[in-house]
């Protein structure tokens, strides 16, 4: 990862404002708490095949793609292993920073990608504020991390049928 990047403030509401019913975790919210939620929300870019974050490090942020496609690649005895790719609107990192565990693979960009992002920080500061709107985005984040896991159980249960 670049400890060189920043993340800038999120000033074009209306864009994401846009792309809002791809958002998940954002689902179901009311127009106050999308504003409680959009100040404290970052953006970063990144060019293709730039590093988003590691294998193995600690997670800091949600990543929303606002522009742009990120593949999650797994790395085993030097052979990558491309497990999921993120577009406009798709979430990655959330379990990572609900679960309090290291990223299991390595965020990509695959082409110039634009993420919005949401620290753990943020997250933390609106339990302190605002329990309802954590409430509801600790639900939208189970919910989209149990999607998740229903795929896996069906590509797992794929793998086991063939052989």
């Amino acid at each position: 990862m670049d400890d060189s990047k920043s993340y800038e403030p999120v000033l074009d509401i209306e864009n994401v404002l846009a792309i809002l019913g791809k958002i998940s975790i954002l689902a179901g919210l009311t127009d106050s708490q999308l504003y409680t939620l959009f100040r404290l929300l970052r953006k970063i870019t990144y060019k293709a095949n730039e590093v988003v974050f590691e294998q193995g490090d600690q997670p800091s942020h949600i990543y929303i793609v606002k522009k742009g496609r990120v593949k999650l690649v797994v790395w085993k005895d030097q052979v990558p292993y491309e497990l999921a790719a993120f577009e406009e609107g798709n979430c990655f990192g959330e379990a990572s920073v609900i679960g309090i565990q290291p990223h299991k693979g390595t965020a990509i960009a695959a082409t110039d990608t634009e993420l919005i992002v949401f620290s753990r920080d943020a997250l933390l500061s609106i339990y302190k504020s605002d329990k309802e709107l954590f409430g509801i985005l600790i639900l939208n984040i189970a919910r989209e991390v149990c999607r998740r896991l229903h795929a896996s159980d069906d590509i797992l249960l794929h793998y086991l049928l063939e052989k």
